[in-house]
């Protein structure tokens, strides 16, 4: 059963007798009616944090350059070059069972390519989502649905998988900002 998550809500993804091991995160998108001739490559990435908000390690910056972390426990899928197509665009698999007790959150993060030379923002970028999908039951369990309140911005940190002593939890972040992936990995202690 999917529940759809608003802007800074969290729902429990494991409940009392579950064992959730391994998550789907599908992030999408739609790229508005053309208001620029180059093609809209929006990138998905991963960060595992620790509890003090920074990266575990850059090992555990999952993006189009580095497509899993240490071990294998978050694994991006390939990337997309065009958001063409229904559906999830790109997909990071996460097994949750094998994430070291040090990671506490994994943030996750739709960046445009090359925003500035294309002059592309999210105003251009239509229907984006995230979803979290139980991998082992191909059931989904949260969506949250991008408004249209980011559209200046060039990237985004659409939600979060986080835990606690009950269990892990999405949260739908929404948090929009304008300086890519770089500022992204900056504001988690990393410097790309």
């Amino acid at each position: 059963m999917t529940v759809d998550v608003t802007k800074g809500a969290s729902i429990a993804l494991t409940k009392e007798g579950s064992d959730l091991t391994r998550v789907t995160v599908g992030l999408g998108w739609d790229p508005a009616p053309r208001g620029s001739e180059e093609d809209f490559d929006l990138d998905a990435s991963a960060l595992a944090l620790r509890a003090d908000g920074r990266i575990v390690s850059r090992d555990y910056f999952v993006f189009f350059n580095n497509l899993s972390s240490t071990h294998n426990e978050i694994t991006h899928r390939g990337d997309s070059l065009t958001g063409e197509g229904d559906g999830d665009n790109e997909q990071i698999d996460v097994q949750l069972d094998a994430l070291p007790p040090t990671v506490e959150r994994v943030v996750f993060a739709v960046t445009i390519h090359n925003a500035d030379y294309r002059r592309q923002d999210f105003g251009h970028v239509q229907h984006a989502f995230i979803r979290v999908v139980d991998a082992v039951r191909g059931v989904q369990l949260a969506r949250y649905d991008l408004t249209h309140e980011a559209a200046a911005d060039t990237a985004m940190l659409f939600g979060e998988l986080y835990r606690d002593d009950r269990g892990w939890h999405f949260r739908a972040l929404g948090q929009g900002r304008q300086d890519g992936l770089a500022g992204i990995a900056r504001q988690f202690g990393f410097d790309v």
